[in-house]
């Protein structure tokens, strides 16, 4: 209906940066007091396999010249329905670091796509008309 969509948090609270695959960091926000609930729904039960799938993003961002966070970033930008996106930078050099998504927005092919999709494996299934 020519609707987009605003995207809050595409890097998953951090998560999507990588900073987290070797455990959290000292001064993160997952280690901040009061961010106990974030880190326990992004890293708790399924946290692994969270993190193994952005491990597994790595190689597609190689392939591209990028890191796995420009490649979120890229990615969200890369679909027709998103208006824009809200990165939810804290400093001066992550907000450079993630304008140099824009520039991979075309390497981002159906193949790319693909890929990125068979990692996740959350593609949404269209709703079916049964009209």
């Amino acid at each position: 209906i020519g609707l987009g969509t605003t995207i809050w948090s595409p890097l998953a609270s951090g998560v999507l940066t990588g900073k987290y695959n070797d455990g959290v960091p000292e001064g993160s926000r997952f280690s901040l007091k009061g961010y106990e609930w974030l880190s326990d729904f992004v890293l708790g039960d399924d946290g692994p396999a969270h993190l193994a799938k952005v491990k597994s993003l790595e190689p597609v961002a190689a392939g591209l010249g990028c890191t796995t966070a420009q490649l979120a970033l890229a990615w969200c930008l890369k679909n027709p329905n998103v208006s824009t996106v809200i990165t939810g930078a804290t400093s001066a050099a992550q907000v450079k670091e993630n304008m140099k998504s824009l520039d991979i927005v075309d390497r981002i092919d159906d193949k790319v796509i693909e890929e990125i999709e068979s990692i996740l494996d959350n593609k949404p299934v269209p709703p079916q008309d049964h009209r």
